[in-house]
């Protein structure tokens, strides 16, 4: 079970990074962490264009419009998370936890539970209800008809009791390129964002301050160390 005391975290907040550097960073501090030469981190940044193939993606959920993503300058990368296909890109806010699991919660279905309650959270600051859906992970929201669409999306990986990987949150994340695929597998899923909701360009930077204050609530941590890179 989680202490009731909370723990010393770092969060690191970076504005924008390549995938492939953000997957460097976080199997740093994993490896630090697994050692205890690191403390439990969350990192938040965004991503240049890229598409990310998690292991339960098929060649049918992006490879028919790759020619068309390729030529918006999107690169491609196979990961080791959960989940299928997704969109990165500016404007869409990346968290990845680098955590000891059992320090905080008894198993991965509570963890991503947790997850989507620190985005639905900060969502809800913004006048935004999200919403879990019965049959998919991630954060939804309802529009027009009862219509469910996506907003936020979770894919993690556990390695001998740490976490990596995490969510992305769609804030003002131009979301064209979703219609080329199919989003995290899941067929019609339609995607929106915060901008869209809201009609107006959102202040992302107050948005991760939002995230990490969520975040530290839900997993009981105190950011003892803030660096910004």
């Amino acid at each position: 079970m989680p202490p009731n005391f909370s723990i010393n975290g770092k969060l690191l907040s970076i504005p924008i990074l390549s995938f492939a550097e953000s997957l460097e960073l976080q199997q740093t501090l994993v490896r630090q962490r697994a050692g205890e030469q690191q403390r439990d981190t969350l990192i938040l940044t965004e991503h240049e264009p890229v598409l990310t193939l998690g292991r339960t993606t098929k060649p049918e959920h992006w490879e028919p419009h790759w020619q068309k993503l390729q030529a918006k300058g999107i690169s491609l990368h196979q990961t080791n998370r959960g989940g299928s296909v997704t969109y990165h890109g500016p404007g869409q806010i990346i968290g990845y936890p680098i955590l000891r699991l059992r320090n905080f919660c008894p198993g991965p279905k509570i963890y991503v539970q947790k997850l989507e309650e620190v985005l639905i959270r900060t969502l809800e600051e913004w006048g935004i209800v999200g919403c879990r859906h019965e049959s998919f992970r991630g954060v939804w929201v309802k529009h027009g008809a009862g219509q469910l669409e996506k907003i936020a999306s979770i894919g993690v990986r556990i390695s001998k009791g740490i976490t990596m990987h995490g969510f992305a949150l769609n804030v003002n994340l131009d979301l064209q390129p979703f219609s080329l695929l199919t989003p995290c597998g899941i067929e019609n899923c339609k995607v929106t964002s915060m901008k869209k909701i809201l009609n107006k360009q959102v202040d992302s930077g107050l948005v991760r301050k939002r995230l990490a204050t969520n975040f530290a609530e839900i997993f009981n941590l105190e950011w003892n160390e803030l660096k910004s890179e």
